[in-house]
């Protein structure tokens, strides 16, 4: 069985991260294969800016999950590059990461959190709503991708605290 998970913060750019974005991508591709041309250079993350955070679960020493969080502007961050490897689905490191970021965004003095995912993707859908995320219009980037689903969470003070 394995060992719980640690969440811990690392370099986007180094070689757990990366390695996680490669199978993110490879998954991507697969799931919608018309937006991805063939010849399409590999995806890369950039660097944490202020007021990010990278994030990755490790079970058993080996990076299984992955999230992140890069302002908007002075109120709004996004999660991005949420991820969790196949064979460690359905043990709630999503969740786990997601929460982590949660907090992240609290502590760097953000009120809402946005994020994007794809309409394929029904258990990133069931999972953003279960944790009190509303559905709001495509933006920025996303905005005239008919394949993407937005959604928009209010953060509260406190751990777990909701404002309507």
């Amino acid at each position: 069985m394995p060992t719980a998970p640690v969440i811990e913060q690392v370099d986007p750019q180094g070689p757990v991260a990366m390695a996680l974005l490669r199978q993110a991508a490879a998954e991507a591709r697969a799931l919608y294969p018309e937006l991805v041309r063939p010849n399409a250079p590999p995806p890369t993350n950039a660097p944490t800016p202020d007021r990010g955070v990278y994030l990755v679960a490790f079970v058993d020493g080996a990076g299984v999950a992955c999230g992140a969080l890069r302002p908007i502007d002075g109120e709004i961050a996004e999660v991005k590059r949420m991820f969790v490897v196949r064979d460690s689905r359905r043990r709630g490191l999503a969740r786990a990461i997601l929460d982590a970021l949660q907090e992240h965004a609290r502590s760097f003095g953000f009120s809402r959190l946005r994020l994007e995912t794809g309409n394929r993707q029904a258990a990133a859908i069931a999972l953003y709503e279960s944790c009190g995320f509303e559905h709001i219009a495509a933006f920025g980037e996303h905005a005239n991708d008919p394949t993407s689903v937005c959604f928009e969470k209010r953060l509260g003070v406190g751990k777990g605290a909701v404002v309507g």
